[in-house]
């Protein structure tokens, strides 16, 4: 307003006078049909809507039929100063040209990048949290923007941890894509966040300088982490993950960041181009796709799915990829949590047929099986209360393992670890 005021009176407005000119403009808006707000992407009469962040507000429509660039979408898209344009798309490519970007290890794991992708460019979740793991020099960082920059770019794609859970959710609110670099750990709270945030869930705190109002933020973002170590032990946040895993690149296939950036320039319309027809295929096939077996993160495994052909990959190859890599994560996960390891060797040893007991004489059972060092360690429970919880958390992996485990609370609490009769 300031800079139109000046352009038309040569004159700039003072701070009062905006003031009342933004009061009145919040009361006229009153009068006007609410709107829901779309930040990045959004929906309108069973088509997707795509925010292309360029001056002229241009957004790419998404059906059943193919895509297109539109001058206006019927969707409140709002803004934040740190979007960055998407590339223009471009069509009649296949999304095979990526791969040259993405030092992807496997095949399943270039599979699984692009059906993340492509759901990510929808404003519907739940979303998959993507995980880059490799070892130093695998270009974790990198292919962290680069997928960004394929779905919401920024004015910085890739961030620190933030301090709390917070701060995570004011950077979700401002941005559609969430992007944590170089993690070498995720604590609880953290995982208990990231859970959230991939599935849909409010945070509230005190509004500040304030003692009784509450300010409730809600979002459901797709999200990106990378790091060496680990990044799914908690079984929680495991089932929500998909990992790929990226493989060393070769001194003779490294390039400068310029000649990176400026060859993958050229190239990102055309890849932008590949998945919005794999978004319009998933769009049209949505309804008529029924899978064999629901895994946790189903609507993602569905749509996923729906899009194969559109993408150009065979059928069924896409939950073929999503199933191996549950399973390596799933093992992963278990091998990380000391509980579930001696658990695992306790029945194995000793109780091939089951254990039966409270939890204090599981408690007790197990720490005279394990050697002090593992009983020092910040995972070990401290008590038999603890180690209940803990069952609870680490049932699913203990069941991809093989064991039938079972809690009871008549009367006396016990609990029931015995291997799965074979089929």
């Amino acid at each position: 307003m300031s800079a139109r005021s000046y352009e038309e009176t040569g004159l700039a407005p003072g701070g009062q006078a905006l003031d009342d000119t933004i009061r009145v403009l919040e009361a006229q808006a009153y009068k006007g049909p609410e709107r829901i707000p779309c930040l990045r992407a959004g929906e309108a009469d069973g088509k997707a809507y795509l925010d292309l962040c360029d001056p002229a507000w241009r957004a790419v429509e998404i059906d059943a039929d193919g895509w297109r660039i539109v001058d206006r979408a019927p969707v409140a898209f709002v803004r934040t100063g740190q979007m960055r344009p998407l590339p223009e798309p471009e069509g009649g490519s296949e999304i095979d040209e990526l791969r040259r970007f993405v030092n992807t290890e496997r095949d399943e794991d270039f599979h699984i990048l692009v059906a993340w992708i492509v759901a990510a460019l929808r404003s519907r979740g739940p979303y998959p949290v993507l995980v880059f793991s490799g070892e130093q020099g695998t270009g974790k960082s990198t292919v962290s923007r680069l997928v960004r920059s394929l779905v919401d770019p920024n004015a910085a794609p890739i961030r620190a941890v933030p301090k709390d859970d917070r701060d995570l959710v004011v950077g979700a609110v401002n941005s559609h894509v969430l992007a944590l670099d170089n993690l070498s750990s995720v604590p609880a709270w953290l995982s208990d966040a990231l859970c959230r945030l991939s599935t849909g869930g409010g945070f509230a705190s005190r509004t500040l300088h304030s003692d009784r109002d509450e300010t409730v933020l809600q979002a459901m973002r797709p999200i990106i982490l990378n790091g060496i170590p680990s990044l799914t032990d908690r079984p929680d946040l495991a089932s929500r993950a998909v990992t790929v895993r990226l493989r060393p690149i070769a001194e003779t296939e490294r390039r400068t960041e310029a000649e990176f950036w400026d060859d993958w320039s050229t190239v990102a319309p055309r890849v932008l181009g590949a998945l919005l027809d794999g978004l319009s295929t998933g769009l049209r096939r949505l309804a008529s796709v029924r899978l064999e077996k629901t895994p946790r993160m189903a609507d993602f495994a569905r749509f996923a799915t729906a899009c194969e052909p559109g993408l150009g990959f065979e059928t069924g190859s896409f939950m073929a990829a999503y199933a191996a890599n549950l399973a390596d994560t799933t093992e992963t996960t278990f091998e990380a949590d000391p509980v579930a390891v001696a658990i695992r060797d306790m029945i194995r040893a000793a109780y091939p047929s089951g254990w039966h007991g409270t939890p204090s004489e599981l408690f007790a059972a197990l720490n005279l099986r394990v050697d002090e060092g593992i009983k020092r360690l910040r995972l070990w429970p401290q008590s038999p209360a603890s180690l209940g919880n803990r069952i609870d958390r680490i049932a699913p992996v203990l069941r991809a393992q093989g064991f039938i485990v079972e809690r009871k609370h008549s009367g006396v609490r016990t609990i029931s670890i015995a291997p799965a009769p074979k089929p």
